[in-house]
């Protein structure tokens, strides 16, 4: 039906004779079947696909051809390496009429988990990571980065010191001149008296982003996941009862970190795993009306 409309890519040619290294689509919501551990099930994401435009004298791509393999790929094959693959191949090969050799396409979504709570046995909730998929096709390579945004609880350790500081004052000022103290009375003292906030303990989220080798057999999320939680030690839970908010006390107590000590613990803990990884850092500071970053990367340039 098409064979009489006209189509002026084919007819017309551009004032400027330039290649263009990538023309494409942005924003195009889809739905995606994610072949995780634990995790196999569609979920809602926003598709960027673009090629090369090699051949100056070629007004426009084929942006249908595009939508159409991409929407194929959606509605029948899990995100893997391998389908990426043939997927970014078969966008390649539908526009060899336009010399196009390359190929490239990033998909963001949010990946729902449920995790249990800390303590209570039987208590869990969801919890979403928004996930970036960036694959690129080119001489029959496909170069694929994934990243994660892992959201957890920092605790500073000076705000801590301080903290601990004042109790300790506190405590000196009230038993001054005891030379034995009764434990029962300081367990009394410190129940009434023993809380001093820490100005620093605040939600912070890690940006975390691998190259996965060529050989991958999946995505690898929640594998980064939980690589990143486990170094930080504190990530944000989902429901729970006072047992686990007592806990997860602790927890922020034992793991005191800057900035700088959390983008170290993720990177140290993510470089004997990937070969290639960056970690980017944001503390939303309670203290202050500004944040506290931190980044590192080890890719090659």
């Amino acid at each position: 039906m098409n064979t009489y409309l006209p189509d002026v890519a084919l007819t017309e040619t551009s004032a400027a004779l330039i290649p263009l290294d990538w023309v494409g689509m942005q924003g195009i919501q889809l739905p995606l079947l994610m072949d995780e551990p634990g995790q196999k099930y569609p979920l809602l994401a926003q598709a960027d696909v673009q090629v090369d435009l090699a051949d100056p004298s070629v007004k426009g791509i084929h942006m249908s051809r595009l939508y159409r393999l991409l929407d194929g790929f959606a509605e029948h094959q899990p995100v893997l390496p391998h389908t990426l693959y043939a997927l970014l191949e078969a966008m390649v090969v539908s526009h060899a009429d336009c010399l196009s050799s390359s190929a490239r396409l990033q998909l963001r979504f949010d990946l729902p988990c449920r995790r249990p709570a800390l303590v209570t046995a039987g208590l869990s909730g969801w919890k979403a990571y928004p996930v970036q998929v960036d694959a690129v096709w080119q001489g029959g390579r496909l170069q694929l980065d994934v990243a994660v945004d892992v959201t957890y609880s920092s605790t500073c350790p000076c705000s801590a010191a301080l903290s601990r500081h004042l109790l300790e004052a506190a405590f000196r000022r009230r038993f001054v001149g005891h030379s034995a103290v009764d434990p029962e009375q300081v367990a009394v003292w410190l129940r009434e008296h023993g809380s001093y906030a820490t100005p620093h303990s605040q939600r912070s989220v890690a940006r975390v982003q691998v190259r996965l080798p060529e050989q991958a057999a999946s995505l690898h999320l929640m594998e980064l996941i939980d690589l990143t939680e486990q170094a930080l030690g504190t990530p944000v839970q989902t429901s729970v009862k006072r047992a686990d908010e007592q806990a997860f006390a602790r927890l922020n107590g034992q793991n005191l970190m800057y900035v700088e000590d959390a983008a170290r613990k993720i990177q140290h803990a993510l470089q004997d795993r990937f070969a290639a990884s960056s970690v980017s850092v944001q503390h939303l500071e309670s203290l202050h009306p500004h944040d506290a970053v931190a980044s590192t990367s080890n890719y090659l340039i």
